[in-house]
């Protein structure tokens, strides 16, 4: 059984607050959906402004082997025709083959947004649908506050649905458009209207706002539905649109429908994490699938469960769409953990090695003075090189300075820091300086900086999350802090840690942490020139 999946990532995906496509983000994008099997692309609005417009021209040299792109406009305006419209002649100049076109069909939306008649907004949509269909444009209507239109006027909602079938619409597609619908009458209404009209192509369409719209959008296939929108990860006006990583995960691993023709599921994780990367959005820890804790595990009884047999504890193997399981270090997981954790760094030390009793002894002490492992597993793997003496430094710090300027004379301008930086590495000293907004992002970008001459792949390296907790605030200024940073080099994402009274210090550990973790997974070997005697 097929379904197919309308990604808006680029269209209703970008109205989300904080997101913003360059032309160059857009075709990644593409390139990235369609490599993973995805139907159709809405990918904007090109009468909406000139960098819309910019990427459908660009759009047309892809070479896509699976997606089709999709413009998207609303219908004529009310009181012209719509060979007059320029919105509607701005969709046909995009030369998309396929159009989706969005219209009323809820009466208060008619009479109170659009200030006109029902039965020009009516005539709005078949003459607009006609419009496209006879410059050889396949349109998809989007029928708007649908579920709402239904709940208040069944028979007008109906007739908008059969007006745009009347001026040519292939598909109809039933938007939740406020996304307040519970999944219950969602589904009512969906088979109530599939029913009414029985010969049509239908595609839903909702929204996240009471946190049902993956449940909604799985019901609606359940009733028929051949086509489900949404956004890739979920993001879009207010709270977001249908969440399609986990609406394909659902589907497929569950009930079997194929979403994403034929290429395999386990390139739904990568995908998932490089669009989050171009789009700059941090994806959920906790989001199903996808996201990092989706597959791990902390207690002792769970991960005892999960090595003896992972269906305890997982509901699908998370190789399957591309995750990994995670067994999360801390004082709860246990010895068995531990010796999991020791075996990837030296696979053949023994179980009743008396190493493992000493790395417990020293897990519980860094615990103690503050550090947390269980998100930072990167750090503890660094923490077992060391204690074993297999550790050896890619560079050694000298000395750093940060010099701060704070802006009194605009208090809405950001505050900046320099960073003086000078390390030891390969045989000799090394110097870099850099500005930031705020000591850490400043040490950050001169430290990375100092050793990108020395180790190039740095270059792909930068911080996608960084977090300070203060530990015993009874101290007030003079407060433990703990730092957890997510570092990324575009394909895989780590986390480390640093701890100290002084907050730079700490952003030290867990960054000079990050980078020699980085250096050891891409296999560069240190030369041994890299420590020195301060």
């Amino acid at each position: 059984m097929k379904v197919a999946i309308f990604d808006s990532t680029l269209r209703d995906g970008s109205q989300g607050e904080g997101i913003s496509f360059s032309v160059e983000d857009k075709l990644k994008v593409v390139r990235a959906l369609d490599a993973l099997g995805i139907d159709f692309i809405e990918a904007g609005n090109p009468g909406s402004n000139p960098k819309d417009q910019e990427f459908f021209d660009r759009a047309r040299t892809l070479e896509l082997k699976h997606a089709a792109i999709v413009a998207f406009g609303s219908t004529r305006r009310k009181g012209i025709e719509a060979k007059d419209d320029p919105n509607l002649q701005s969709l046909i100049g995009a030369k998309t083959k396929i159009v989706s076109i969005f219209g009323k069909s809820w009466d208060f939306h008619v009479t109170e947004i659009l200030r006109t008649t029902l039965e020009e907004n009516l005539a709005m949509i078949e003459d607009s649908i006609r419009f496209c269909c006879d410059a050889g444009v396949e349109v998809f209507f989007d029928a708007e506050h649908y579920y709402d239109g239904y709940l208040a006027d069944r028979e007008y909602a109906l007739e908008t649905l059969r007006a745009a079938l009347k001026g040519g619409a292939s598909t109809l597609v039933l938007c939740e458009t406020r996304g307040g619908i519970i999944p219950s009458e969602f589904e009512r209404i969906t088979r109530e209207t599939m029913a009414a009209i029985p010969d049509a192509q239908w595609a839903v369409h909702a929204h996240d706002d009471i946190g049902t719209a993956v449940a909604s959008s799985i019901l609606a296939v359940q009733c028929g539905v051949g086509q489900v929108q949404g956004t890739l990860l979920g993001i879009g006006e207010r709270c977001g649109n249908a969440n399609l990583s986990t609406i394909i995960g659902i589907l497929q691993t569950k009930l079997g429908y194929e979403c994403l023709n034929g290429e395999s599921l386990e390139f739904l994780y990568p995908t998932c994490r490089a669009i989050g990367e171009v789009a700059n959005v941090r994806i959920a820890r906790s989001m199903p699938f996808v996201g990092k804790s989706a597959f791990a595990h902390k207690g002792g009884m769970h991960i005892d469960g999960v090595a003896k047999n992972p269906a305890s504890f997982e509901h699908i193997d998370p190789t399957v769409v591309g995750n990994e399981r995670r067994l999360l270090m801390s004082e709860v997981a246990g010895r068995a953990l531990m010796l999991r954790r020791i075996a990837k760094v030296v696979p053949d030390l023994d179980k009743d090695d008396p190493v493992t009793v000493t790395l417990m002894a020293r897990l519980k002490e860094l615990e103690a003075v503050g550090y947390q492992f269980e998100g930072a597993e990167s750090s503890f793997d660094l923490v077992i090189r060391r204690h074993l003496n297999l550790y050896k430094p890619y560079f050694s710090l000298i000395h750093y300075q940060t010099i701060g300027t704070a802006p009194y004379l605009d208090p809405d301008s950001t505050a900046t820091h320099a960073v003086v930086i000078k390390v030891w590495v390969k045989g000799r000293s090394a110097i870099a300086a850099a500005e930031g907004e705020g000591p850490v992002n400043a040490l950050d970008t001169a430290l990375r900086k100092v050793l990108e001459e020395f180790y190039p792949t740095l270059k792909s390296v930068h911080l996608t999350d960084y977090k300070v907790r203060v530990l015993d605030s009874k101290e007030a200024t003079a407060s433990t802090v703990r730092v957890l940073i997510e570092s990324t080099d575009g394909t895989e994402s780590w986390s480390t840690i640093g701890v100290s009274k002084d907050i730079i210090q700490a952003s030290w550990s867990a960054l000079s942490d990050s980078i020699e973790y980085k250096l050891i997974k891409d296999g560069v070997v240190p030369n041994g020139e890299c420590e020195k005697e301060i």
